[in-house]
């Protein structure tokens, strides 16, 4: 019995050394797991910034309160005092508060409040209340990019956009608190709280410059008002790499106040969600195909226009009803005109041409990675007869998106690259290192270097002397082509009610930037896409070349002066000279004197820039 006695004591004396020792981590674990009450603290979402790492998307602190009803012996007094900080009626504060529960979450009465009202409830001292920490997204540069970044949910969840797109990637799990109570809710007096880190969301860095899109999204704005436009959008992007650079649409919204606004507003990004009828700028793809396939000759080929062109029983008319008469091929992409793509449609034939459109991208989306891109319509190759070659040759009777436009003109001006447009540059985690980068993607070669330097030749010439002359700037060598769409409702035309855009690049000699911009049913002018769109592209790229490191180039085609036009002259170089040279030489201009010296050492504008009969040159002496 004395043996058995002991054997036993050693078997106690083992399993305790086994449980206390031993197992002595896991069972406390256990334990804990039975006694804790977390309080978590929201998660840090990641940023989102531009290409130079400005700050698009960032998380503002935002604190949200907890309730242990077991740790409070006088509820309502609680509640009154809470109600009055938190601006809520203090019965429905405590209906909440006195639910049975170990921990109530006071939302959304309580979520997201201010740092002034956390400091107050903190002084207030009310037993089982405690204050979580928690985030919510914060735009510094409040509407801009709205629609293409989207927005977060209540629990912090992208809905929409950037946010819905990379919400996995910029998703962070947060910290927690960690309580010890027992089953009452009363805090245990031999543990002590612990703190559980949580992870930060990685951040997303985008091709966007936003210098650039503050001026596109001004210039949409701007163009709203004054036509009283539907709706517009316009698109940046370095036809070099397929980097978007821009990417906006109008009308606008905050992302904090998206339960405002119509959900079309927000879930519509119209670069690359909206399809309609081209129009004119797709007569880029068809004049670059008959380019690479030699076709036609640009500068010794001409082509009569009568101002229609009779296909299959079906009078195709130009624009022009009267017709552009005896014109080179230049002209005839200089004056837009609809035989003339007509003559080259025919020429490259059914199959070429739909395999040339193919080839450039239409008829599916670019694989930019941006939510809700549509893919456009194109006729069945069945259905591709004699007519709709003729109507696809100067962009009627198809259906494309902005974003496969500028793809398709970007590989037309490039030499003939064409490259996947994209949106994100690197994804980043929270110490700032490279998780991954993204690369130009070249999808295909689609035309030769000839062929597209003949294009952008030709495309210059149609800002110099053609549709596209109101987005002229001096010396950066603009090039681009005007589209005027009539608006299809319910498979038929409608009367007076147009989407107007125009497509630019610049340098014509060396594209580093493309331009597009679309103005949906604009009013109170003439509609055509060289008046509206082209002075809008114009004022764009003179803004943004600066910033993306372009100069004024030589060799650019001087502008074309036609009756109506401000006539203007270059600015003579006056440095060096003197008052009274200057007098004798009989200079014409306006000029005005700054400084008591004889001779000149400066001068606004500089010399051989561009100026009208009534500006004024001033002169700065030494």
């Amino acid at each position: 019995m004395f043996v058995i006695f002991v054997l036993l004591i050693l078997a106690v004396i083992g399993k305790l050394f086994h449980a206390q020792i031993i197992r002595h981590e896991l069972y406390k674990g256990r334990a804990e797991a039975n006694w804790d009450r977390e309080i978590p603290f929201g998660g840090i979402r990641g940023d989102i910034v531009d290409r130079n790492d400005n700050l698009v998307v960032g998380n503002r602190l935002a604190p949200t309160l907890y309730f242990m009803p077991s740790q409070n012996k006088d509820i309502k007094s609680a509640a009154r005092s809470l109600a009055e900080v938190l601006g809520i009626k203090a019965s429905e504060l405590e209906e909440k508060m006195s639910k049975k529960a170990y921990m109530v979450k006071l939302a959304p009465e309580g979520k997201n409040i201010t740092k002034e009202q956390a400091d107050r409830v903190a002084q207030l001292k009310i037993d089982g209340l405690y204050t979580g920490v928690d985030f919510v997204r914060h735009y510094p540069k409040g509407e801009l990019l709205s629609r293409l970044l989207g927005f977060t949910g209540y629990d912090g969840q992208g809905l929409a956009g950037i946010e819905f797109a990379y919400d996995e990637i910029l998703q962070g799990t947060g910290d927690k608190i960690r309580l010890y109570t027992d089953a009452k809710g009363i805090p245990l007096p031999h543990v002590d709280d612990s703190f559980h880190t949580g992870k930060n969301g990685a951040s997303v860095k985008l091709t966007i410059d936003v210098r650039m899109q503050e001026i596109v999204e001004r210039e949409l704005l701007q163009a709203m008002e004054k036509y009283d436009a539907t709706q517009a959008l316009a698109i940046i992007m370095d036809p070099r790499t397929g980097e978007l650079l821009s990417l906006a649409s109008a009308p606008t919204y905050h992302p904090t106040d998206y339960k405002k606004v119509d959900s079309s507003i927000y879930n519509r990004n119209l670069p690359v969600w909206m399809t309609f009828e081209p129009g004119s700028t797709f007569k880029i793809v068809t004049l670059a195909a008959s380019l690479e396939e030699k076709l036609v000759d640009l500068k010794n080929e001409r082509f009569y226009d009568p101002g229609y062109v009779m296909v299959e029983n079906a009078r195709l008319r130009c624009w022009k009803r009267e017709g552009h008469k005896d014109q080179t091929f230049t002209e005839v992409v200089e004056n837009s005109c609809n035989p003339g793509f007509v003559e080259m449609g025919q020429r490259l034939g059914k199959d070429k041409l739909n395999q040339y459109i193919r080839d450039f991208g239409f008829g599916e989306t670019t694989g930019s990675g941006i939510a809700g891109e549509a893919k456009g319509i194109l006729f069945n190759e069945k259905n591709f007869g004699p007519v709709e070659q003729a109507t696809t040759a100067f962009g009627q009777g198809i259906s494309v998106t902005p974003i496969q436009q500028v793809q398709a003109v970007a590989a037309a001006i490039n030499g003939g690259h064409l490259y996947r447009p994209y949106i994100v540059k690197e994804l980043l985690n929270d110490k700032g290192e490279t998780i991954q980068t993204f690369e130009p993607d070249e999808k295909r070669r689609v035309i030769g270097e000839e062929a597209s330097k003949q294009v952008r030749e030709a495309l210059e010439s149609v800002v110099a002397n053609g549709s596209g002359r109101n987005a002229f700037v001096d010396g950066l060598r603009v090039g681009g082509k005007t589209g005027t769409a009539q608006k299809v409702v319910d498979g038929a035309y409608k009367d007076g009610d147009y989407i107007v855009s125009f497509i630019g690049f610049a340098p014509a000699d060396d594209p580093q930037l493309l331009v597009y911009v679309a103005v949906d049913s604009p009013k109170n002018s003439m509609q055509f896409g060289g008046v509206i769109a082209a002075p809008i592209v114009g004022r764009i790229i003179e803004e943004v070349a600066p910033l993306a490191g372009i100069s004024k180039r030589q060799g650019q085609i001087e502008k074309e002066y036609r009756w109506g036009d401000v006539e203007t002259h270059r600015v003579p170089d006056l440095t060096g000279m003197t008052k009274g040279k200057i007098g004798k030489q009989l200079y014409t201009y306006r000029i005005e004197w700054h400084g008591s010296g004889e001779q000149v050492k400066y001068q606004l504008p500089a010399p051989d820039s561009l100026i009208s009969i009534d500006d004024v040159i001033h002169v700065y002496t030494e």
